[in-house]
């Protein structure tokens, strides 16, 4: 029996039905749409390498410990892998639609956590594949080392037959209740180990506790301020979708012009969306900014390949404030040498790290409680996912662009993921349907801010 981690869990505890819990990715192909069975072929001939895909979530009775992955026994992988398509002329507003609604349905808890529709019927002769993961199975990093395993890294590649499988008998009640007592009575001899380590290694134990007071006092006084604006309230059910999209070498000969990284860039054209989303909303942007959430991966080289999660985060704040582009930029980019010189993700890395200590009942509590409660902190969510830069395929057919999608949760209405692929960097913007029927001024503004950062070369 696998056990989720605290941070896999929490996205499980968090999850209800104003927050579904999943991430995901559209995926636009060349060509004509291949048969269902083709796309059955590649995934099946793949399975072996992802046994999350055939697995479910068992939660231990009374929730004495971290819920299990074991096998799924009545695993079917037609009910995993759908078809559907666009009336015509299957314009971009259309799939727009399709995904939003797609995304707004929770993933079935008694099954695997995840789907792959293939639609067809897309304008130009192209058809999609829209994936869809639940977060406690991967983080962003993980989601795209899943992408590169299930497609195909060249156009003729051949499916060998699946490998065989047989599912393992599903654990009882009594043995999921015997497992987690049996850890809790082995974790004592893990947090003296742990304690060891830190005595045998006093300089680097200091250094930590040092960086982690650093990052937890930048915490603290984002919890003291709170930002008002509509970006911020209760979320339903339902999503909207949208993207904007630009190329690595744009954000390159603005990075060669202007200096700053690639992460600066980005957050300065999505600064611009928000200014022009707020603005259209006729609220007041002077002096004012909005803090988003940005995790950060804190995956080591060698956890490659390992479907789970491992993220920390900062909190960046955004200048909506700021007219001129170029001002706009330099402020990000100093507020960022800044977060990372107070080692906010070291902060946040470590308290992820210490809910693994804390009673799994205290955490579903936790999650709960997390995920009814309004609040105004942060008011927006921004992930960077760095792609394959290489050209992927399906059923033969070329992979031409993917767009990313992010969930939304608790009072957060907007989200931004961001997406680089084959020379190409996307912006999948996510919206709670009654509370964000405009992201789409959103949208358009973070093409705009690139175009304007263009411009000032």
């Amino acid at each position: 029996m696998d056990r989720l981690s605290a941070q896999d869990t929490s996205f499980l505890y968090i999850e209800n039905e104003c927050n579904p819990m999943h991430i995901g990715v559209v995926a636009i192909f060349e060509g004509p749409a291949p048969h269902h069975d083709e796309i059955e072929e590649m995934v099946s001939s793949k399975l072996h390498l992802v046994p999350r895909y055939r697995q479910r979530v068992r939660f231990v009775p009374f929730e004495i410990g971290r819920p299990i992955w074991c096998d799924d026994p009545h695993f079917n992988l037609r009910y995993h892998v759908r078809h559907s398509a666009l009336p015509s002329p299957g314009a971009g507003s259309q799939l727009r639609t399709l995904v939003g609604r797609v995304m707004s349905q929770q993933l079935d808890r008694a099954k695997p956590l995840w789907e792959m529709w293939v639609v067809e019927g897309l304008e130009k002769e192209r058809w999609a594949i829209l994936s869809k993961v639940h977060h406690s199975m991967v983080d962003g990093i993980a989601g795209t080392d899943l992408l590169s395993v299930i497609m195909d890294d060249e156009p003729d590649r051949e499916h060998p037959a699946p490998h065989w499988w047989r599912a393992a008998p599903p654990p009882s009640a009594l043995e999921l209740l015997g497992d987690a007592i049996q850890e809790k009575l082995s974790s004592p001899r893990e947090a003296f180990a742990a304690l060891r380590t830190a005595v045998e290694a006093p300089r680097r134990a200091l250094r930590t506790l040092s960086e982690l007071g650093d990052g937890l006092g930048s915490f603290s006084r984002l919890s003291d301020s709170e930002l008002d604006s509509s970006l911020n309230g209760p979320i339903g059910p339902h999503r909207r979708w949208c993207w904007s999209e630009t190329t690595l070498s744009e954000v390159k000969r603005i990075r060669e012009a202007h200096g700053g990284t690639v992460n600066d860039i980005v957050l300065a054209a999505i600064t611009r969306g928000f200014r022009a989303l707020l603005l259209s909303r006729d609220e007041e942007v002077e002096d004012r900014v909005v803090r988003t959430l940005v995790p950060v991966s804190v995956r080591r080289r060698d956890e490659r390949g390992s479907y789970n999660n491992r993220v920390a985060a900062i909190f960046a704040e955004l200048p909506v404030g700021i007219e001129d582009p170029l001002e706009r930029l330099g402020a990000i980019r100093e507020q960022m040498k800044h977060l990372k010189a107070h080692h906010q993700a070291v902060a946040a890395e470590t308290l992820t790290a210490l809910t693994g200590f804390a009673p799994p009942m205290l955490l579903a509590l936790a999650g709960r409680l997390f995920a009814d409660v309004e609040q105004h902190s942060v008011q927006t969510v921004t992930t960077n996912v760095p792609g394959p830069q290489r050209t992927l395929y399906a059923a033969g057919r070329p992979m031409l662009t993917a767009y990313p999608y992010v969930p939304l949760a608790v009072s957060i209405r907007v989200g931004i993921a961001i997406f680089s692929y084959a020379g190409q960097l996307t912006f999948g913007v996510t919206g709670d349907y009654d509370g964000a029927p405009d992201i789409e001024v959103l949208a358009e503004g973070i093409g705009a801010g690139i175009e304007e950062l263009l411009s000032k070369g």
